[in-house]
């Protein structure tokens, strides 16, 4: 499991996927969430500006699991 720690309220599933080095640019989002199944408190997402906060966890396709803290 791979953690993000942020500062703030909140990050968006975008700055999310590039902390982790799924994309390198916000411009990727949109094609990683269209071709890949996204899911975060294990709802399907495909909204890149999703808002994440303390507690949220993110199911990648890649069996990579995120937890926001």
């Amino acid at each position: 499991m791979k953690t993000i720690k942020i500062a703030k309220e909140y990050i968006t599933l975008t700055q999310a996927l590039k902390e982790i080095g799924m994309i390198g640019t916000g411009g990727q989002a949109k094609w990683y969430l269209q071709e890949n199944e996204v899911k975060v408190n294990g709802e399907l997402e495909t909204r890149r500006g999703k808002k994440l906060r303390v507690g949220d966890q993110i199911e990648l396709p890649e069996k990579i699991i995120v937890e926001i803290i």
